[in-house]
């Protein structure tokens, strides 16, 4: 995000083989594939960047002083366990958490995270690709992700989808969002995540 990418997921024309990692690596923009698919990112928005902000904000701050995993802003790319030799899937989200339990010891930092994080946040689009969007929250939820927030900037509304839950969890108005498995004793409201800075609040 730092480089001013992703708002809009466009569909770049199918290859013969999936990519591998070189490619990802060697790509001159950024991108995510999907099922064997590459989607390059598109520029992103100020509100977009706000809002993925504020979140990893306020868990980065809580996770520091408690010391509980590693979270990490856009740009980490998560393999997903694809092999390297024919990526799978390989995603951005725009912030994401990864219990300290949880982290790979055998990973190196200087290459992408080979699994999954446990949280993965998205900050959605109006002209994000739902099809792409729906197979990415249902691709984290399979391999391990503990859970997806899909975030609409222009609606204020969140979308929680837990593991192994049928019901998705819907936040807009003033809520207060349900994180206590992940974040024991944090509070984080819909007003927080979308918070403007004090010379945007006329927008």
């Amino acid at each position: 995000m730092q480089n001013g990418y992703r708002e809009t997921m466009v569909r770049v024309s199918p290859q013969v083989a999936p990519p591998t990692l070189s490619d990802l690596l060697s790509a001159d923009e950024r991108i995510e594939v999907i099922n064997g698919e590459v989607v390059r990112m598109a520029a992103a928005s100020g509100r977009h960047h706000i809002v993925a902000g504020n979140i990893h904000r306020i868990i980065d701050a809580y996770t520091r002083v408690k010391g509980s995993g590693a979270v990490f802003f856009d740009g980490m790319h998560y393999l997903m366990y694809s092999s390297e030799a024919g990526l799978k899937d390989s995603f951005l989200p725009d912030t994401s958490f990864i219990r300290r339990d949880n982290i790979d010891r055998t990973w190196n930092i200087d290459r992408p995270y080979p699994g999954v994080p446990d949280l993965a946040v998205e900050v959605v689009s109006p002209t994000d690709a739902a099809d792409f969007v729906q197979r990415k929250v249902r691709t984290y939820l399979d391999k391990g992700t503990e859970q997806v927030w899909l975030v609409y900037p222009k609606l204020k509304t969140v979308h929680q989808y837990i593991q192994d839950e049928a019901t998705i969890r819907v936040y807009s108005g003033s809520q207060t969002l349900e994180v206590e498995t992940l974040f024991p004793g944090l509070e984080l409201t819909t007003d927080q995540i979308f918070a403007l800075p004090e010379w945007l609040q006329d927008n």
